[in-house]
């Protein structure tokens, strides 16, 4: 009986992780992230455009999402979505993702860094669907954490290595987004000829802006460990905000700014075509 027992618990995993309400869990949370994204891309957009007083990050998205018709539904609504989303890529995580390679071991750990990142978000989503709106802004918490970090035995080093490792994700994104990586994971045959082409230009468009965003966000987290100054870290906002700062000034701005909108279409797209 014991013999059997793994093979056993495997093959219930792989059922699990196969299963209608997996998917379903995946898909919900694939258009939670796109609220969000889209959210954030729109609030973004008003700051390049004059109105400094917006938010443009997690918090400020809740807050927008907050106030609009059973806005507190929705809320919930994208919480739980992004539970569902840290649910699935924990099961891809234990079992391996879709696809040849899905069950290759860098791609198990990558499932499990995603599920890490989710189950934060939900983390927060829910905890402000839960009345705890006073949490502060993402700039706020970032440095708040960078602080906190620095004051750890070797926190220079932890902090730098944290920073890199998010601006190379930045990199990384973009890259992949540029290179239509996201194919391999579409159901292209179910797809029309315009549908294809719409969600290129998202795909491609929003991924880089994504990319953009992390790869500063992380270069200035990166740069607080090497001046030892948790105030050089920034959090979504202000990294956002530094676009505006450039020659190229609010356009530029507003250029991240769509592509984070698009990124969120392109994030609804996934929900409706991704295998999972």
């Amino acid at each position: 009986m014991n013999a059997w027992a793994p093979a056993w618990g495997r093959r219930r995993a792989q059922q699990a992780a196969n299963s209608s309400a997996m998917e379903a869990a995946a898909r919900w949370g694939l258009a939670a992230r796109g609220v969000l994204y889209f959210l954030i891309g729109a609030l973004a957009l008003r700051i390049a455009f004059g109105d400094s007083g917006e938010q443009a990050d997690r918090g400020g998205a809740l807050e927008e999402l907050y106030t609009q018709p059973l806005g507190a539904l929705l809320v919930w609504a994208v919480g739980i979505g992004l539970a569902g989303m840290a649910v699935w890529r924990l099961s891809e995580a234990l079992v391996g993702a879709s696809g040849p390679d899905g069950r290759k071991a860098h791609k198990r750990l990558l499932s499990a860094v995603r599920a890490a990142f989710y189950a934060f978000v939900a983390y927060s989503v829910l905890s402000f669907a839960a009345g705890e709106k006073g949490s502060g802004s993402s700039d706020a918490q970032s440095r708040d954490v960078t602080a906190r970090a620095l004051e750890l035995p070797g926190g220079q080093w932890l902090v730098g290595i944290a920073g890199l490792a998010v601006a190379g994700a930045g990199i990384w994104i973009g890259v992949r987004a540029a290179l239509r990586k996201y194919h391999k994971h579409l159901k292209r045959s179910s797809m029309s000829r315009r549908s294809r082409r719409a969600v290129d230009v998202l795909g491609v468009a929003g991924g880089i802006a994504r990319g953009a965003v992390f790869t500063l966000a992380g270069s200035f987290v990166a740069q607080a460990a090497m001046d030892y100054d948790p105030d050089e870290a920034k959090g979504f906002d202000d990294t956002l905000r530094v676009f505006a700062d450039t020659p190229a000034g609010p356009w530029l701005l507003a250029a991240v700014a769509a592509g984070l909108a698009l990124f969120g279409l392109f994030s609804f797209a996934m929900a409706r075509w991704r295998r999972v």
